[in-house]
């Protein structure tokens, strides 16, 4: 019998894509210059690390 091993895709670049754009987007909204731009950018950036991080990666660990 042959055991396949199953191949898993990392596809947190997803979550980090959204964000960005996100929160560039929002940034844009704001309308208060390109650096609030630039500045919602890394908040979702960061916001999505910490999705990824915290919420995600403990989902399927029982306690």
């Amino acid at each position: 019998m042959k055991h396949q091993e199953e191949v898993k895709e990392n596809l947190d670049y997803i979550y980090y894509l959204v964000a960005l754009v996100s929160g560039a987007f929002v940034g844009a909204i704001i309308d208060k210059g390109l650096t609030w731009i630039v500045v919602g950018g890394v908040l979702g950036l960061l916001t999505a690390a910490f999705f990824l991080n915290v919420l995600v990666r403990g989902r399927g660990e029982k306690i």
